[in-house]
């Protein structure tokens, strides 16, 4: 328990220097042209960039908020109690602070790369503690590099729940709009047309919904989340 509150001391360190010089840091986040990554790389991928090229603390403040309750859910349902799950996925995000140089976005996302660090914790915490009900077949734990989509789908229902909730906090006539945009494919035209509305209506009710939910969904890439 110690361990965990000193490393929870060590987390939100950071989170403090973070916000104490927010303003500055937020100011060298912006990268020049001639450095900003590759336009293909996801949201998440960037902020590793970042972390390894500027030590970034706001940027690692997103993806701490972003990934570590992910992290911890997905070990509780891998059979860790609620005290390991948030240790592991602790030290999983300080490795990524302090091995973020490591990181190659050509050889793995930042879901997959950070998953990993996260089951190969696992691993070594069920050795250690010798839990009679430790499974070598663990889906969890037999994962390897080439199986990339299994992690990155994991991230990707998870982001689906979280959207869906923030949905329905959404007024009704955005709501029902942005599924029919979305969830169904449907085009501003044809939805104006089913619902005899204006296109113009449509389309403001759209975007005002849209920016509704970037503001719930801050740090989650909604490209990534919308099918």
């Amino acid at each position: 328990m110690q361990k965990l509150e000193k490393r929870k001391r060590h987390c939100f360190i950071l989170a403090g220097k973070a916000n104490i010089a927010l303003n500055k840091d937020m100011a060298k986040v912006a990268v020049s042209e001639n450095n900003v990554a590759n336009r293909n790389l996801s949201a998440n991928d960037n902020l590793i960039v970042k972390i390894a090229a500027e030590k970034s603390r706001p940027a690692f403040i997103e993806l701490f908020n972003f990934f570590a309750p992910r992290l911890k859910s997905f070990l509780m349902k891998g059979g860790l109690t609620p005290e390991h799950a948030e240790e592991i996925a602790q030290e999983t995000m300080l490795t990524v602070w302090n091995r973020a140089s490591t990181y190659n976005p050509e050889k793995a996302s930042a879901s997959t790369w950070i998953f990993t660090i996260a089951r190969n914790k696992k691993i070594d915490v069920l050795r250690k503690i010798n839990r009679p009900e430790f499974d070598p077949s663990d889906p969890l734990l037999s994962i390897n590099n080439d199986q990339e989509n299994y992690l990155d789908e994991v991230v990707q229902k998870q982001n689906e729940e979280t959207l869906k909730e923030a949905i329905k906090t959404l007024p009704v006539e955005q709501s029902e709009l942005i599924k029919k945009a979305f969830y169904e494919d449907k085009t501003h035209q044809a939805i104006a047309e089913e619902l005899k509305m204006p296109l113009g209506t449509v389309k403001s009710r759209i975007r005002l919904g849209m920016e509704r939910l970037r503001h719930a969904l801050s740090g989650v890439d909604m490209k990534e989340m919308i099918k």
